[in-house]
């Protein structure tokens, strides 16, 4: 937004506002990234056309605690909170926190020039280097607000105490710390929920009731066709596991036998969109190092194609290297640029500051072409190519389609009536695959929760 002036933002807001014209037109327009546009309309909307007449603001070590806290314990969202707390970058509460776990749960003040003479650096950096007792309460408390704020979302009392005694056992074998040490960092952030010392003892010593055979098998059932023969019996397992049952794999993998439950198999079949060289080609920078401990460091795309009753539909998705969740998508009949460049707009308007992504594809004809090589170097992206005839070296993406058609398209065609249908079908499988498919990879999470997970504590 820094391109614009002052009289020219107010006149961009103006239009939307007293013209009625939308945000995507005045995005085209002045040429501008769709979800930074949104949120300084939205700023000015809030704060009026005098936050543009500040200046770059400095924050004080206080400020930047209270807004970090708010942004890790409150249940605003990052972009929300940036709002109302006026900054001017979509970016800069994303920055401050991911400096805040660097630093180890410390705010860093750095002064300007150089220090005074006999004054430590560390003096200045306000801690760097040392053990600060407040910053691991801070640690131990961020631990449990992930663990707990969830799982206890509509839970009966009984059944909420149960896992934040749960939560705060796990939490005194992780930090190795005491049971009053682990409630005193609790306790210093009111909004978290927490339960007295007596209640904990309670708890802990009541006995795990071993569930009854009938029961098992009906929530075997349960699972494996609310997930319509998607899961096998180990990931069934880590259902089950994950909904507080104490079984193993094998107890799992019996039953489903006893009952007649398999999984849905794999099936391969593929498209490619290959044409030979037609522009300028990527070097491999993933040499099939899929993985990310942070998410937005590596997406990966590629265009699927499904055949139905003599009509073609593409799927053109990214896919983010950190959980393997699908960060966005576009669906066609024509497996075209508009396909490709659909899909670019949608995960630019939804994640920003992408100056250290890796974007990998195949050597596809659309990811030759300069509009899209244009587009990711707006956003300082790194283009990546697999190697000529080396399918693997797209091995995440392939690997994603697999699931997709095997647990929903492969020998189930006779369930959409037409290409709406098959539309609606890969957007609820998509959705189902973000928000509730869990992996073994990911130790039971879903794609979504493993980023929300990773975004805050990055497995390096």
């Amino acid at each position: 937004m820094s391109k614009f002036n002052k009289e020219q933002k107010i006149e961009i807001y103006r239009k939307w506002k007293d013209e009625n014209i939308s945000i995507s037109q005045l995005s085209k327009a002045y040429k501008m990234n769709l979800a930074n546009l949104d949120y300084m309309l939205r700023l000015i909307d809030m704060h009026g056309t005098d936050i543009l007449n500040t200046g770059k603001q400095v924050y004080s070590k206080k400020f930047k605690e209270q807004a970090i806290e708010q942004a890790i314990f409150g249940t605003k969202s990052y972009v929300q909170l940036s709002l109302e707390l006026g900054f001017k970058s979509i970016a800069m509460l994303n920055k401050w926190l991911r400096e805040y776990k660097e630093n180890g749960y410390n705010v860093i003040i750095k002064q300007k020039g150089r220090p005074a003479r006999g004054q430590r650096e560390s003096e200045i950096a306000q801690g760097t280097g040392e053990r600060d007792p407040k910053a691991e309460r801070r640690k131990l408390a961020i631990a449990y607000c992930e663990r707990i704020r969830k799982k206890t979302a509509g839970l009966g009392s009984r059944k909420r105490s149960e896992e934040i005694a749960k939560a705060i056992t796990d939490l005194r074998h992780e930090f190795k710390v005491s049971l009053d040490y682990v409630l005193e960092a609790i306790a210093e952030h009111p909004g978290l929920p927490i339960i007295a010392r007596s209640s904990y003892y309670k708890i802990i010593k009541r006995k795990p009731k071993k569930p009854k055979r009938s029961k098992l098998i009906a929530k075997i059932k349960e699972i494996f066709n609310y997930h319509k023969g998607r899961y096998g019996y180990r990931r069934v397992a880590l259902q089950l596991l994950k909904d507080g049952w104490k079984v193993t794999e094998k107890t799992v993998r019996y039953w489903m036998h006893k009952l007649g439950l398999k999984g849905i198999r794999r099936n391969k079949r593929k498209y490619s969109s290959y044409k030979g060289t037609i522009g300028k080609i990527a070097s491999n920078l993933i040499h099939r190092d899929f993985f990310a401990p942070m998410p937005n460091m590596k997406w990966y795309t590629d265009i699927t194609e499904f055949h139905l009753n003599d009509e073609k539909l593409y799927l053109s998705p990214i896919l983010d290297g950190c959980g393997g969740d699908i960060v966005s998508y576009s669906i066609s009949k024509h497996p075209d640029m508009d396909l490709v460049m659909t899909m670019l707009d949608k995960a630019f308007a939804k994640e920003t500051a992408l100056n250290n992504c890796i974007f990998h594809t195949d050597q596809g004809c659309q990811y030759q072409s300069p509009q899209y090589q244009r587009a990711l170097k707006l956003q300082g992206i790194t283009q990546s190519m697999s190697r000529k005839g080396n399918s693997m070296d797209d091995g995440l993406m392939e690997n994603f389609f697999g699931l997709l058609k095997t647990e929903m398209f492969y020998d189930q065609e006779y369930k959409y009536h037409g290409l709406q249908e098959l539309t609606q079908a890969i957007e609820e499988y998509i959705e189902y695959y973000n928000e509730e498919r869990i992996k073994s990879r990911l130790k039971g999470l879903t794609p979504k929760e493993y980023r929300n997970q990773a975004s805050i504590n990055p497995v390096f």
